[in-house]
């Protein structure tokens, strides 16, 4: 990968004007495309819509009533459908999509503006000349979720996850500073507005939080999630996948799904690891990271369902697993967390697959992924997959963010970076 020093020294203009945009809408109406912004910056597009990916008709058990009106228990209906939303501008300036997958409690949304009605990673991409595709995934928002009445199977779980209350989100996400439970808290300062109920950014991000399905081991969910993303990738062609939290994940199925469609995976806050990071400590923290054994979780190391490896594996069982004797200093904070990675053990199996396109694995300066994420690097690493990892304020001077950055008050200042990068590693790399 190109240095990381002069990637973010060539992009100290295009950060600049960033940061004058988002101050000039700070406070405005939300961004209205056509229209144009304040700037006379207008979007021309040559065409947008939606359509969906993936649904695949099942017979419900039950009787199936006729007449005006009537559905009754049983009968035809679809199940895994992907809703997908794009936008592509008149003038391409990029050859690969970006296509964009939410996290976990949450919607496409995510994307295409902020609570307080700022311009969104989706729209300032479009900008760039990006032709942008923003997903719901199956069985959230726009992608229908249907759970059959006993004695149906139950497709997406019964019931849903509920979505998370009011103190979940300030400790994790709007003010975690106050709550300070994990070491690096307390640099969060990027939240719009207060962070709290009754501020209007908040009450709107709160808004939007919805129920999660109810897929505690995640096979049904990533499962559903790789289909309907190969389906997407078979539609559009090559394109470049940025994920975030409970979707990074996806985009490392999707891409050994579809390694020659895959032309790079932006994985934001996400990916799994073999076990689990614990915190403990004090209840009000900061906590430090368990070193006891903990829970099983990406049970095929940084995924939940068969990953194609090296010498292949037909069952997980297969797959041995090892934790690092002591934490690792490329990992930021960890002489204080104490995080010791879990790997494979030698020698690893490679994953053949994923090593034909371009990783980059993102991580806020104040998150509690900091913490940990750097072993989902360290495991790609292992398994012959060449990736860079980025700690936002200790290797891009991108400071106070926490786990919603695409939200957050300096959000177009990270999505400048990730542009040039994306231009740096893989058009640049592609010429």
């Amino acid at each position: 990968m190109r240095n990381i020093h002069r990637i973010i020294k060539a992009v100290q203009h295009r950060v600049l004007s960033a940061a004058v945009l988002a101050a000039m809408l700070a406070g405005s109406a939300p961004v209205t495309l056509g229209r144009g912004n304040d700037d006379g910056d207008y979007v021309k597009l040559a065409s947008q819509g939606f359509f969906f990916v993936n649904g695949r008709y099942f017979t419900d058990p039950g009787a199936e009533l006729t007449g005006p009106g009537a559905t009754g228990t049983g009968g035809e209906r679809m199940v895994g459908q992907m809703y997908v939303e794009y936008q592509i501008p008149k003038d391409v300036k990029h050859p690969y999509p970006l296509v964009m997958i939410h996290g976990g409690s949450q919607t496409g949304v995510n994307f295409k503006g902020t609570p307080d009605g700022r311009e969104g990673w989706g729209t300032f991409f479009l900008r760039q000349g990006y032709a942008v595709y923003v997903v719901d995934q199956v069985g959230r928002g726009r992608s229908p979720a249907y759970n059959p009445l006993p004695p149906g199977a139950e497709v997406y779980g019964t019931p849903f996850i509920r979505p998370a209350n009011v103190l979940t989100r300030l400790q994790n996400w709007t003010r975690q500073q106050d709550y300070n439970l994990w070491p690096n808290a307390r640099l969060h300062t990027q939240w719009p507005g207060t962070g709290e109920p009754g501020d209007p950014a908040f009450d709107q991000f709160f808004a939007s939080q919805i129920h999660s399905r109810l897929d505690l081991s995640g096979t049904a969910t990533q499962t559903d999630a790789q289909q309907a993303g190969a389906a997407l990738l078979d539609r559009i062609g090559p394109a470049i996948v940025v994920t975030h939290s409970q979707s990074g994940v996806f985009g490392f199925l999707m891409a050994d799904a579809r390694p020659n469609l895959v032309k790079g995976v932006v994985t934001i806050e996400g990916g799994g690891t073999p076990y689990g990071y614990p915190l403990v400590g004090p209840l009000l923290g900061p906590a430090t990271y368990g070193t006891s054994f903990p829970a099983r979780s990406a049970i095929w190391g940084i995924v939940s369902i068969p990953i194609t490896y090296a010498p292949a594996v037909t069952d997980p069982s297969q797959l041995f697993f090892v934790q690092d004797a002591a934490p690792d200093p490329k990992n930021p904070n960890s002489a204080i967390t104490q995080v010791r990675c879990w790997l494979q053990a030698n020698p690893a199996r490679q994953l053949p697959n994923l090593q034909k396109t371009v990783h980059l694995l993102i991580t806020a300066e104040a998150s509690s992924a900091a913490n940990t994420n750097y072993c989902v690097s360290k495991y790609l690493t292992q398994a012959g997959v060449k990736n860079t990892w980025i700690n936002l304020g200790r290797d891009a001077g991108i400071h106070g963010n926490g786990h919603m950055m695409m939200w957050e008050k300096n959000n177009l200042e990270i999505a400048a970076f990730l542009g040039h990068w994306l231009e740096e590693n893989i058009e640049t790399g592609d010429e």
